[in-house]
C-alpha cells in the first residue's frame, strides 16, 4: 500500500472518529455520558498517538540501522578490489562497486536499471566485453546453480584482463528469476606468471626431451625421477620400468655406495662433476659406455637431486679400440718389414752349419733335431712377420669357395689325423658360391682356423657353406676344449695367445686378410663345449 493511500486512510478515520464521537453522540446522550465519553476519547487519542508514535520511532531505528548496515556494506564493497555487481532477474544492474564501474568506465553513468546492452552504448571501448556478459549471464541461469569461469575483459590499449568471476542465481520461490550476484577477482598477473612459468617448463622440458643425447635425474638416495627419450632408446627400457629404480642396478661395476660418494661430493660442492666414462646395462644385458657428466637439480636454493647428461660413447670407443690395433698391427708390420729380412740372412747360415753338422756327427743327433726344430719355428715367426707388413696390391678373382675349402680339407687332412681329428666340408646352397679374393690368402685363413681347432683337442671340425642374399657364410665349428668369454675380445691381438709356444700371429693374419676381402668375422664359444667361428665375405654373383 502506498504512503498516499495511507494517509488518506487515516484521515478519513479520523474524521469519521470525530463525527462519530462528536456529532452523534452529543445528539442522543445526557450531559453527564457525553462528559464521559470526551473523557475515554482523550484516553483513546492519546493511547493511540503513542502507539503510532512508537511504531514511527521503531521504523525510524530500524530504517537508521538498515541504512547504517547498506552503507558499511557499500563502504566494503567499494573497498573491495574484486569486481562486484548486481543485477535483477531481467538483467538490469541494480548495484555495482566502484572497482566494477571504474573497470567499464561508468563512473559518471547513471547505470542503475540499465542492462548490459544498454550500458554498451555508454562505453564502446568495453562494448564488446558487456555484451558477453549476457551470453555468460544466461548460460548461468540454464545452469541454475552457482558457476565459476574466467572471463577475458579487453582493454582500449589491446591487452586484456583475466578474471575469475563467480555468478550466483537468486530465484523466487515459485522458481522466476530473482536477481544475481556477479563476483570477479582480476588474476591478469596470476595468469602471466602461470603462462610464463608453462613457457618455462615447456623449454625446460624441450631441453630435457629432445636433448639429442641420453639424459637422467635422480634423486639424492639415487632413485631415478626422470629420463627422457634418448636414455630410454640407449639402455632398451620402458618408461615405467625405470622410474624410481636405484640407478646402481643399471650400472656395471659401479654400487650403490659409490654413487651416493658421487652424489654427496655434488650437494657439498654445489657444482657439476664429470664422471667420465660410465658402463650401463641394456635390458639386455649388454654395455652401454655413456660419458656423463652430473650436476645439481637446485630448487628454491636447496639440492633435491642430481640431473646427469651421458653421451653414447660405445661406438667412438670402439673405433678408438680398432684404431689402437690397427696401429699396433702398423707398427709390428714396419717392425717386421725391417727386421724380417735381417733375421733370415744369419737363420738361413745358422740352418746350412746345423744340418752340415748333422750330416758329419752322429753322436749329438738328437740335439741337431733340436735345434733345426726351433730354427724352423724361427723361420715360420720371420714368415708371418713378413706377412703383417704393408700389404701389396693383389689382384682379384672370382673364386669358389666350396671347392678352395676342398682343397684345404685335402691339404690339412694328414695334420688332422695326426691329432685325432676329421674334416667336414658340406655347402646347402644352390649353385656356385662365389667370391672375389685371392686364392693363397684365403686358403691361409682357413688352414689357420682348421689348425687352431685341432691343436685346441677337437675331434670333429665341421666347415658349412651357406649361400644368404648377397653374402657367403662360411661357419667353421669345433668340438674342442673351447675359449673363455673374456678373452674372445682379445682373438685377432699381436702376440696373444693362449697356446704354450704360440705367438697370435697366425689370427692377426687371418683377420687382416679377411677385413682386407670386405668379409668379417665373429666368434661363439663355451668352454668344454668347442667354438665356432663365422666368416662372411660378399657374394659375387656367377
Amino acid at each position: 500500500m502506498g504512503k498516499l493511500k495511507i494517509t488518506l486512510l487515516y484521515v478519513l478515520v479520523g474524521v469519521t472518529w470525530l463525527y462519530v464521537t462528536d456529532d452523534l453522540v452529543s445528539a442522543s446522550v445526557d450531559q453527564d455520558t457525553l462528559q464521559l465519553l470526551q473523557s475515554v476519547k482523550g484516553y483513546v487519542f492519546v493511547g493511540a498517538s503513542a502507539l503510532f508514535l512508537y511504531l514511527y520511532l521503531h521504523r525510524k531505528e530500524k530504517f537508521s540501522k538498515l541504512q547504517e548496515e547498506e552503507e558499511r556494506l557499500s563502504t566494503l564493497i567499494n573497498s573491495m578490489v574484486d569486481f562486484v555487481n548486481f543485477k535483477d532477474g531481467e538483467g538490469r544492474w541494480i548495484e555495482a562497486n566502484d572497482f566494477g564501474l571504474e573497470l567499464f568506465h561508468l563512473q559518471d553513468i547513471p547505470y542503475k536499471g540499465k542492462t548490459d546492452q544498454q550500458l554498451a552504448t555508454y562505453s564502446p571501448n568495453f562494448s564488446e566485453a558487456l555484451q558477453a556478459c549476457t551470453g555468460s549471464d544466461e548460460q548461468v541461469w540454464k545452469n541454475g546453480k552457482v558457476t565459476r569461469f574466467e572471463e577475458k575483459i579487453p582493454l582500449p590499449d589491446g591487452t586484456y584482463k583475466t578474471f575469475d568471476t563467480i555468478k550466483v542465481p537468486l530465484f523466487m520461490h515459485d522458481g522466476s528469476r530473482k536477481g544475481l550476484v556477479i563476483i570477479g577477482r582480476d588474476i591478469t598477473q596470476r595468469v602471466e606468471m602461470e603462462n610464463r612459468l608453462n613457457e618455462s617448463e615447456q623449454k625446460y622440458k624441450s631441453l630435457f626431451d629432445y636433448n639429442p643425447e641420453p639424459v637422467f635425474m635422480m634423486d639424492l638416495t639415487g632413485r631415478i625421477q626422470d629420463v627422457n627419450t634418448q636414455f630410454l632408446n640407449a639402455l632398451g627400457y620402458t618408461y615405467e620400468e625405470l622410474m624410481g629404480r636405484p640407478v646402481c642396478r643399471l650400472l656395471k661395476k659401479v654400487t650403490a655406495s659409490e654413487v651416493q660418494k658421487i652424489i654427496r661430493k655434488i650437494v657439498t660442492s654445489r657444482k657439476g662433476t664429470r664422471n667420465g666414462d660410465v658402463q650401463f646395462l641394456n635390458q639386455g644385458g649388454q654395455s652401454v659406455l655413456l660419458h656423463c657428466t652430473s650436476v645439481p637439480m637446485i630448487v628454491d636454493d636447496e639440492i633435491k637431486g642430481v640431473i646427469c647428461y651421458g653421451k653414447d660413447v660405445t661406438g667412438i670407443r670402439e673405433t678408438q679400440e680398432r684404431l689402437r690395433k690397427s696401429e699396433k698391427l702398423s707398427v709390428v708390420g714396419e717392425l717386421a718389414a725391417s727386421v724380417a729380412h735381417e733375421v733370415r740372412n744369419p737363420l738361413t747360415s745358422l740352418k746350412g752349419f746345423v744340418q752340415l753338422l748333422e750330416q758329419e756327427d752322429e753322436k749329438h743327433q738328437h740335439y741337431y733335431s733340436i735345434m733345426l726344430d726351433e730354427l724352423n719355428r724361427i723361420n715360420r715367426i720371420v714368415s708371418e712377420l713378413l706377412m703383417l707388413a704393408k700389404p701389396q696390391e693383389t689382384p682379384l678373382s672370382r673364386c669358389n669357395i666350396f671347392d678352395l675349402l676342398i682343397g684345404v680339407k685335402n691339404l690339412m687332412d694328414s695334420q688332422a689325423h695326426y691329432y685325432g681329428a676329421s674334416i667336414d666340408v658340406s655347402y646347402s646352397g644352390e649353385g656356385p658360391s662365389l667370391i672375389l679374393g685371392e686364392t693363397d690368402q684365403l686358403k691361409q685363413i682357413f688352414i689357420n682356423l682348421i689348425k687352431n681347432a685341432v691343436e685346441a683337442s677337437a675331434t670333429k671340425v665341421d666347415i658349412r657353406i651357406m649361400k644368404q642374399e648377397g653374402s657367403i657364410q662360411i661357419i667353421v665349428q669345433d668340438n674342442g676344449i673351447g675359449i673363455e668369454k673374456d678373452r674372445i675380445k682379445h682373438l685377432g691381438e699381436p702376440f696373444y695367445s693362449s697356446k704354450e709356444k704360440g705367438t697370435g700371429l697366425g689370427l692377426t693374419i687371418t683377420h687382416r686378410i679377411i677385413h682386407s676381402h670386405g668379409g668379417t668375422i665373429q666368434y661363439e664359444s663355451e668352454v668344454g663345449s668347442g667354438t665356432t667361428v663365422v666368416v662372411t665375405f660378399p657374394a659375387k654373383h656367377a
